[in-house]
């Protein structure tokens, strides 16, 4: 499985911002360690997952479904203090900072991001900029890349902040779900309308899911999709022509299912030539353990 395709010395940051961000972006450990990027983690409560064999999140969810063991985790947003102590480490690097949040329609970790400013130092307060993505996983982690070009422009933090800003509306970020049976469990969803998802699904039509102005909804369908990646290339191809020449970021998220991703990326390349799969890798746990094991995440933003 190929992770990645980017070139690292790209976005190697100048010691003057500095970026922090919450783990739903599932970052590259290359890029974070590379660019001195700063990650604040959430905690998963869930013990009779802790007491699975698995070697992720999603291997043990598939676990607990083997067995019958009916129970739903419980995830805690970052505190203002986890963002206070990011900040401040971030400090002792870098003069400013630009913060990126996943979607304050969400999770309440954009709050926290934005409380955590007010005890800073008055004189460190106006050095931060918060950026609601209205997104999560890919989503973020395209408007971290994003932040990153715009830093090695040399560009100031309200400009930067303002072009992050604007480039929100411009990320398409997709989701097809194999199972709906963990965003029910987790109360997002009805038992009636996951049940009629899973009998549309049995004749090839696939429920699409994506971020409206920050909330995840249902924004279509796809007939005679039999699998999660070619529900996913439709819409994609639907979206973006071929030979236009612009260039198209893309990433790919997935809950423990390398050879769906690795599908996916092939049927991009394969038709995209201008098509640039930055990142592929498993979901975060925030939204891993409502959207469960097999969802597949597409997002992409053109420049």
């Amino acid at each position: 499985m190929v992770e990645s395709r980017i070139d690292l010395l790209t976005y190697k940051t100048m010691n003057r911002i500095g970026i922090v961000v919450d783990e739903v972006a599932g970052l590259l450990e290359e890029v974070v360690q590379e660019n001195k990027i700063e990650i604040v983690k959430a905690k998963l409560d869930w013990p009779d997952l802790e007491q699975q064999p698995g070697e992720n999140t999603f291997q043990k969810m598939r676990e607990l479904d083997k067995k019958g063991i009916v129970s739903f985790g419980k995830t805690s947003q970052p505190s203002p203090k986890n963002f206070l102590d990011a900040y401040k480490k971030q400090f002792e690097r870098f003069e400013e900072i630009i913060c990126i949040t996943i979607t304050s329609k969400l999770s309440g970790t954009h709050n926290s991001a934005i409380q955590a400013v007010k005890f800073l130092p008055e004189e460190q307060q106006d050095k931060v900029f918060v950026v609601d993505s209205l997104s999560a996983a890919g989503g973020q982690t395209l408007l971290v890349m994003k932040a990153l070009d715009l830093i090695k422009e040399n560009k100031g933090i309200k400009e930067i902040g303002q072009e992050l800003i604007d480039c929100v509306p411009q990320i398409r970020a997709f989701l097809v779900l194999k199972d709906l049976k963990w965003i029910e469990k987790s109360g997002r969803i009805s038992s009636l309308v996951a049940k009629i998802a899973r009998r549309m699904s049995e004749v090839g039509i696939r429920p699409l899911l994506s971020f409206k102005r920050g909330l995840l909804k249902p924004v279509g369908i796809k007939m005679g999709a039999k699998d999660v990646p070619t529900a996913l290339f439709a819409q994609f191809k639907k979206e973006n022509k071929t030979g236009d020449g612009q260039r198209i970021r893309v990433v790919i998220d997935h809950g423990d299912d390398p050879a769906g991703a690795q599908r996916l990326m092939d049927m991009i390349e394969k038709d995209f030539e201008t098509a640039e799969i930055v990142f592929v890798g498993l979901l975060n746990n925030l939204v891993g353990t409502i959207t469960g094991p097999d969802t597949l995440v597409l997002s992409w933003l053109k420049d």
